[in-house]
């Protein structure tokens, strides 16, 4: 499954510093992987999944294939964006297509680069980015909900449905909060996504920091992490800085530069796993002589949903699963050694697909 997600913030807060590390990082990894900007403002980049390389070494595959995921650099905005200040709601359009939204802050002081509201305060930054964002939200359903009064009354039960959300969301919004407050059972979960509300979409806040708190976050990083736990959200400290030096170097220099810099792994990669988490996924793979590849699926997904994402026919047609443990394929050294141990499982339709196990389907044709 494609994973979008969009990196939003005021402007002179670092968040195109940061959309052109990935891209430089996309472009670093051109030699394994194939790079695509579709737009000067659009980029896709790998997910970072160190097990693919054992498993395409155990394997031996021609070709390694890692999941996507799209960065969508959206305008810096501006308070009154909403109200078309600035590029408007051009941009806001943006937002509606992903599926979280990154919304960069500023945790740096430095005089060199003028904030657009002439002072360093990230908690600020975010409310003004969030005020937009209902504000857009409330006016989009403003302009629905006599249409779908209309259509609820001659008794589309679509339209009833829909009208009822967007009720909710009008109640949560009014009231100065964003519309994923509003409680959605699974029965409505895609009747409420169809809104397309900008606040129902989940947030990952990004304090950019200066490049002596890359490792350790700064004490304007640890307030966006507070504001982030109180609202259930995810935060991540990053140095953009530091990403645009990291993105151009060599795997060998990559981990020289970082243990230099106390970090383990690298801010963008932070930022795309917090962004899985945030979104409920996980990986699965399938490996062979042709190419070991990882394939996105959202957590607690069954087997033929996880066959779908490779081909919709798999999930209709669907017969078992094959599935290994990705550590028993590691340690027993492929397939053929998983099956002479019993480690290799054949699973049903009921089975609900484990972070890292690596599958191989079965369908009628």
């Amino acid at each position: 499954m494609a994973l979008k997600v969009a990196i939003v913030g005021l402007p002179n807060v670092g968040k195109s510093t940061l959309f052109n590390a990935l891209t430089q990082t996309a472009a670093a990894q051109a030699a394994n992987y194939p790079f695509c900007t579709i737009e000067p403002n659009v980029g896709e980049v790998a997910v970072p999944e160190p097990r693919l390389d054992a498993l395409a070494k155990i394997a031996g595959s021609k070709e390694i294939i890692p999941a996507r995921i799209t960065f969508v650099d959206v305008a810096g905005l501006v308070r009154g964006a909403s109200q078309g200040e600035g590029l408007g709601n051009q941009f806001l359009a943006n937002i509606r297509d992903c599926d979280a939204v990154a919304l960069v802050v500023r945790c740096f002081e430095d005089d060199d680069v003028t904030h657009v509201e002439g002072r360093v305060d990230p908690l600020g930054d975010i409310d003004i980015i969030a005020t937009e964002l209902m504000l857009a939200d409330l006016d989009s359903l403003e302009r629905r909900l006599p249409a779908l009064e209309k259509r609820a009354k001659g008794g589309d039960k679509e339209a009833t449905q829909a009208l009822r959300l967007a009720k909710a969301a009008h109640v949560e919004l009014s009231a100065g909060r964003p519309a994923r407050a509003a409680k959605v059972s699974e029965d409505d979960v895609k009747a409420w996504r169809m809104l397309q509300l900008l606040t129902a979409k989940p947030a990952l806040y990004v304090a950019n920091v200066d490049e002596a708190s890359a490792a350790a976050g700064n004490a304007l990083s640890e307030r966006v992490a507070e504001r982030a736990a109180a609202e259930a959200a995810k935060a991540v400290a990053i140095s953009a800085r530091i990403e645009s030096e990291i993105a151009v170097l060599d795997a060998g220099e990559r981990a020289e530069f970082l243990e230099a810099l106390g970090l383990h792994e690298a801010g963008l990669d932070r930022l795309i796993h917090e962004a899985y988490a945030l979104l409920g996924l996980q990986t699965y793979f399938t490996a062979g002589p042709k190419e070991a590849r990882a394939w996105t699926i959202p957590v607690g997904a069954s087997a033929p949903e996880a066959a779908g994402v490779i081909h919709t026919d798999f999930e209709k047609r669907f017969i078992r699963a094959e599935t290994i443990a990705f550590d028993d394929y590691v340690r027993l050294v492929g397939e053929a050694g998983a099956r002479s141990a019993g480690r290799l499982r054949a699973e049903g339709r009921e089975y609900v697909v484990r972070d890292g196990d690596v599958m191989n389907f079965l369908h009628g044709a």
